[in-house]
């Protein structure tokens, strides 16, 4: 199968990406499906191993958490806390985040939001990304993979849900 693409770099053609993929439904079957999509995709296109985690918005509740190789470490479940966080707080991919902030500039991003010590909580490395249903105002959930180059974790989810999506249809 073809490499993963290259994600897109404006933050406001992100965003309009992220509404693009704004699902008809979500259920925990969704979820094992968007889940193993991603799995699958990974262990197509790299030999590196990446936690793959999706959970719902209104208390975390864990959907889907795999790696797609052995070699993930205890580090990769602290980045998908710290994006996810991300998401669930902003609303836009982590990567629409690293952006918008001059391409990952934490001090920036820490002082806009008058983050304080709480800045550790959040990443502005891609591979967050909000679930959307139609109908539903704001996230419903959050995907994460951690593991790969940031470009990358936010990159497959994109091709995953553009996937998914497709079947709906």
């Amino acid at each position: 199968m073809a490499p993963l693409g290259t994600p897109l770099s404006e933050f406001a053609a992100i965003v309009e990406q992220e509404k693009s993929l704004t699902l008809p439904h979500f259920t925990s079957e969704d979820a094992f499906e968007i889940g193993v999509l991603i799995r699958n995709r990974l262990r197509e296109v790299t030999e590196q191993a990446a936690v793959i985690n999706i959970t719902l918005a209104n208390n975390k509740q864990l959907l889907f958490h795999a790696a797609s190789r052995p070699g993930t470490v205890p580090e990769n479940d602290n980045w998908v806390a710290r994006k996810r966080n991300f998401v669930l707080r902003f609303g836009w991919s982590t990567w629409a985040g690293h952006n918008l902030f001059g391409k990952g500039d934490e001090v920036a991003f820490k002082a806009r939001f008058q983050l304080g010590e709480t800045a550790g909580d959040y990443a502005i490395h891609g591979g967050g990304f909000p679930i959307r249903v139609k109908g539903v105002e704001g996230p419903i959930a959050a995907i994460v993979v951690s593991g790969l180059a940031q470009e990358e974790d936010h990159q497959v989810i994109v091709e995953s849900l553009q996937e998914f999506l497709s079947k709906q249809q």
